[in-house]
């Protein structure tokens, strides 16, 4: 019997890995988790993978939401153990039954494999300026994917925001001689100020950087199976020490350049009519009774709402179902189980579990928000 399930909450990256990262996600997002790990070890935070297949960084489950109520184990012991060993992680958990997981739609259009991949990410500092390439670029290796994504802006500093898109005017040539020339990117490149709840999604082939000072909600589609590639055009000049840390005599990143030109859409639109047409539209769903739904996000590659305030919502489950607790606290019943998370937590619902009854409150959360709960629902695209 597939039950909900809970995930490990300190799916980090290391600084050398993400050095632009900052304290919001552990001192902020997850700030009652801390006594889960040695925050020690994390200085700063990049980005948390919240529910991950990818080998990178793949999602464990917590092993305590395979028992039953009263601690009892719902398997045998020698069936429990075995499992243990056969799925620590939710990639193992999916391979064990992937239509019971993701249901028989998905299953057979994705080979069994879950392509929804979800962050949060902290940018204390700027990101490099980075460009995705295409699912099915023969320059890709056979275990490489392109990587479409969407931004949902959770928070941001007075005056933050992204780089999105070139300016009108700029070309394939004045690209090339700024980056010969070791000069600044940044100024061919559109600055968008954001608020929260901003959403964006962005494309294969666009060229785009999260500025200092945003924290983010960061869905992606990953092809099953292989790891999502990123081309680092420019990375500000900066260097960096052997821990991450800024350094003038470290060593830069290794960039991408001929990568980047080569995969950049050029006869994307320039300007303020790109960023526009990157924007996603929120549409709400107003219940005077319980919860409001907005759906952030509907495209093909992945869906997100954003379920807020006090009280109850059914949702149902067409494949599985990621939930990641941003403010508040959740609990979700299934014909199968039950789970709740608080903030900084997320968990999935395979399929087979059915509907979901959630139940939202207010206490709990990291911000205090007056709102009540804030639950954003993640499903691969159908």
């Amino acid at each position: 019997m597939l039950r909900p399930l809970r995930l490990q909450p300190d799916n980090f990256t290391p600084a050398t890995r993400t050095p632009w990262g900052g304290r919001k996600i552990v001192g902020r997002y997850k700030r009652g988790l801390a006594a889960s790990w040695d925050t020690s070890a994390t200085p700063i935070v990049g980005e948390s993978w919240e529910i991950s297949v990818e080998p990178s960084f793949p999602s464990r489950v917590i092993a305590s939401d395979d028992l039953v109520e009263g601690g009892r184990s719902a398997e045998s012991p020698r069936a429990a153990a075995d499992r243990d060993r056969a799925g620590a992680t939710l990639a193992e958990r999916i391979v064990l039954d992937p239509v019971g997981w993701l249901g028989p739609d998905v299953a057979a259009a994705a080979d069994g494999q879950l392509t929804l991949l979800v962050k949060l990410l902290d940018a204390a500092d700027n990101l490099s300026v980075q460009v995705h390439p295409r699912a099915g670029d023969p320059a890709l290796a056979s275990n490489e994917s392109g990587k479409p994504e969407a931004w949902v802006i959770l928070e941001r500093d007075a005056g933050a925001g992204l780089y999105l898109g070139f300016r009108d005017g700029v070309t394939r040539a004045s690209v090339e001689a700024c980056l010969a020339s070791h000069g600044d990117l940044a100024q061919l490149l559109n600055f968008v100020p954001v608020e929260p709840w901003d959403v964006f999604l962005i494309e294969a082939g666009t060229p785009h950087a999260i500025g200092a000072g945003v924290t983010l909600f960061e869905p992606q589609f990953i092809t099953p199976g292989r790891v999502g590639v990123t081309y680092r055009f420019w990375d500000w000049n900066r260097r960096y020490d052997e821990a991450g840390g800024l350094s003038d005599a470290g060593r830069p990143r290794a960039l991408h350049i001929e990568e980047s030109l080569r995969v950049t859409e050029w006869e994307a639109p320039r300007g303020a009519a790109f960023v526009e047409s990157c924007r996603s539209r929120p549409a709400e769903e107003v219940d005077d009774r319980g919860p409001t739904r907005a759906t952030l996000v509907d495209w093909r590659y992945f869906r997100v709402d954003r379920l807020s305030g006090v009280g109850r919502w059914t949702l149902p489950t067409p494949t599985l179902t990621g939930l990641t607790c941003i403010a508040g606290s959740v609990s979700i019943e299934t014909r199968t189980g039950a789970i709740e998370l608080g903030p900084g937590q997320s968990g999935v619902v395979p399929f087979a579990a059915g509907a979901i009854a959630l139940t939202l409150r207010g206490e709990g959360s990291p911000r205090g928000a007056p709102g009540g709960a804030i639950v954003l629902v993640s499903w691969p695209g159908l």
